[in-house]
């Protein structure tokens, strides 16, 4: 497995957004609109690629001021799945943002994605919410 950076509106992006609406969208009968994806525009895309080259794993990372940035749209193909690449992932994306000079990592955890989260140190902030029709929490960590 690799993990690296993918640039927007690339091949990669295209494919990486259809691994994202596979994983998340489609479930809960959504899909994106031209306006969510452009305004990822200046977002940092992280994929992780298997052997064969073919994109298992995607997140974003958005900056929210100087200091925080936002984990989004975590995914990971379901047959890769609880064998440690979305963690594998989620470290490489702290250590960027750390590089970044960003000092917290927040996120919107899906209520089932919680302990996944927990387990890598993240806390939760708040009362749960709704977003995108089911519960989530927001959650953060110091870098």
């Amino acid at each position: 497995m690799q993990i690296c950076q993918i640039e927007f509106a690339t091949p990669e992006y295209d494919e990486a957004v259809r691994l994202r609406y596979e994983v998340l969208r489609r479930p809960l009968g959504l899909d994106f609109t031209p306006e969510q994806l452009a305004a990822e525009y200046e977002d940092v895309h992280l994929v992780t690629f298997d052997a064969r080259s073919q994109i298992i794993a995607y997140l974003c990372l958005t900056p929210l001021d100087d200091a925080r940035v936002k984990m989004r749209q975590v995914a990971v193909a379901p047959a890769w799945q609880g064998k440690g690449v979305g963690k594998q992932l989620v470290a490489a994306s702290e250590r960027l943002a750390r590089d970044l000079g960003f000092t917290r990592m927040t996120l919107h955890a899906r209520e089932t994605a919680v302990p996944f989260y927990l387990q890598l140190g993240y806390q939760t902030v708040g009362e749960r919410f709704e977003e995108v029709s089911i519960p989530h929490f927001a959650m953060e960590k110091a870098l």
